[in-house]
């Protein structure tokens, strides 16, 4: 069985590639179009200026950013990103499916608690663990 074509809105990739910002802009949702409509900020156009390099060069380059609140754009499908989590850069590679997201949405900043064994100051009645 072939695999579905992916589809943003009814658009195809290469059509969401093909349409001006604006254009782009009228399918996001509210609260996506509403973050671009007030404009990027100094740290995200320095983002948006060294993704549009690496796509014009067509490098494999890793883009390294902390920038979390970042929307991904057609044109930044394929590239592999970096993003900060709050202790290390997290690397993901961008695919169709996560146009209109945020960067920060794939990169968690908390892990799963793994609780083992009492520690030091740890009362007598906490420390006993029931053997199976």
């Amino acid at each position: 069985m072939p695999r579905k074509k992916f589809t943003y809105r009814g658009r195809t990739l290469e059509e969401l590639a093909s349409m001006s910002f604006e254009e782009f802009l009228t399918l996001l949702p509210a609260r996506q179009r509403r973050s671009i409509s007030r404009g990027f900020s100094k740290i995200h156009r320095n983002l948006l200026e060294k993704i549009r390099r690496a796509v014009r060069e067509g490098t494999k380059k890793v883009i390294r950013t902390h920038c979390r609140d970042f929307i991904i754009l057609p044109e930044m499908v394929g590239l592999t990103m970096e993003v900060y989590d709050g202790k290390e850069f997290q690397r993901f590679e961008i695919q169709p499916e996560m146009i209109g997201h945020y960067l920060g949405e794939f990169v968690l900043t908390r892990k799963r608690v793994q609780h083992s064994a009492p520690g030091v100051g740890a009362t007598r009645s906490s420390k006993y663990v029931p053997l199976k």
